[in-house]
């Protein structure tokens, strides 16, 4: 029995960080995913579905939501152009998608030195490390 070669349009680890790269641009615009779906004429299950790396993101759609995020093509895939992603570059993706990631990163940019020191010394001390 001949050999079934998988599936040529099944999404892979480049299309869940081209998702998660779609998904940070998103937030920090502070935009919806009905938002970004409205603009690009599709429903918002279609961009949870990019977002998450479920379905890949065609070259006509990857620039019709650059346009909905007022970037580039390139500003969205800068990150996949490297010969291999390491898996850390993935787990960095990863944090930044959850909840208040971005708008914490924005204010924390906007700190003095010794108060970014003083933020990190006070979450040491009250988050408690998985053992």
């Amino acid at each position: 029995m001949p050999k079934v070669a998988s599936d040529a349009r099944a999404a892979d680890d480049l299309d869940r960080a081209l998702g998660n790269a779609i998904r940070l641009r998103r937030r920090s615009l502070n935009l919806t995913q009905e938002q970004l779906a409205t603009a690009c004429g599709i429903s918002f299950q279609q961009v949870q579905k990019y977002e998450n790396g479920a379905n890949r993101v065609s070259f006509s759609r990857l620039v019709q939501i650059a346009r909905a995020l007022d970037c580039r093509v390139t500003d969205l895939t800068s990150a996949l152009d490297q010969p291999q992603i390491a898996p850390a570059d993935f787990e960095f993706l990863k944090l930044m998608t959850l909840p208040g990631a971005v708008d914490l990163l924005k204010r924390y940019e906007a700190m003095t030195p010794e108060s970014r020191r003083l933020l990190v010394d006070l979450l040491q001390s009250i988050v408690v490390e998985p053992a």
